[in-house]
């Protein structure tokens, strides 16, 4: 539609481009000759975009949102899948490692990893990132138990882990720092018992029952629902979460592209034959 005026004869006749454009300068020239300060306000108001809200992680949006850690927290959904489940005997960790080159050696991809030799966590992500986060648990732990004599506890270890997450890093530098973009399943056993936590970039963890994370996350926890009870054992427990994870791959399931892991009460990788003997199973 463009826009009308009414001619002495009572038709309307359309405004040419240039007129319209001339109607919009003098606006302009009006307001501004009115009121500078609030003339460029107003201007800088209407062209305010979501952009603009981008550029630090620390800049709210006038709806509360922070969307560098939402675009974190969508990045996620783009990595490998991980599931996680807990049993009374312990936790139950498989993590769908993606191969990309068949000159890559498997071995070096790491999706599980130890903290301390009573937690271990499963990534997806940014591995990157998800190694800065594992060796600052690391540290913490360490410092944990020479201090007081004690392994650190799973929940502590996670608010440590997550303490960081919520700072960005452990840098001064604001225009180098952003959202972690990986999300972690830490498994872990203490005097509470076997325990599951889930964190995201935004420095917010859940404990847990079961949870997937990763790109077939939302498929994986709708079979976790149906298929999780807590009287379930570890056995029954591997057998699900690597059943589950076949599901979601895109390719069949192998020791060489798939890792599992259980805290029981003490951290263990399964190696090649103890996952191709899980796989035998299914």
């Amino acid at each position: 539609m463009g826009l009308y005026e009414r001619g002495k004869n009572g038709v309307c006749l359309k405004l040419t481009e240039q007129r319209c454009c001339c109607c919009f300068f003098f606006f302009f020239l009006y307001c501004f000759r009115q009121n500078l300060p609030g003339f460029f306000i107003s201007i800088a108001k209407m062209f305010l975009t979501r952009t603009e809200y981008d550029r630090g992680v620390n800049t709210f949006s006038p709806e509360g949102r922070l969307f560098q850690v939402e675009y974190a927290i969508e990045a996620i959904k783009l990595g490998s899948t991980a599931i996680g489940l807990k049993t009374k005997e312990g936790v139950v960790l498989a993590v769908e490692k993606r191969i990309t080159s068949p000159l890559l050696e498997p071995s070096s991809v790491e999706k599980i990893m130890e903290i301390d030799e009573h937690i271990g966590c499963a990534m997806s992500g940014l591995i990157a990132d998800a190694h800065t986060l594992v060796e600052h648990a690391r540290v913490e732990t360490q410092n944990h138990r020479f201090s007081y004599g004690e392994p650190m506890t799973v929940e502590s270890t996670t608010q440590a882990l997550c303490d960081l997450a919520l700072r960005f890093g452990e840098g001064d530098e604001e225009s180098m720092s952003r959202p972690f973009g990986v999300a972690l399943l830490i498994a872990g056993h203490d005097e509470k018992g076997p325990s599951l936590f889930y964190t995201d970039p935004s420095g917010t963890f859940w404990q847990c029952n079961a949870k997937a994370i990763g790109s077939g996350s939302e498929g994986a926890d709708s079979s976790l629902q149906e298929q999780y009870n807590k009287d379930l054992t570890l056995q029954e427990a591997e057998t699900i979460a690597l059943s589950i994870l076949k599901q979601v791959m895109e390719e069949k399931v192998t020791p060489s592209n798939v890792d599992i892991a259980k805290v029981s009460p003490t951290y263990h990788l399964y190696t090649p034959a103890e996952v191709e003997a899980v796989i035998s199973r299914l």
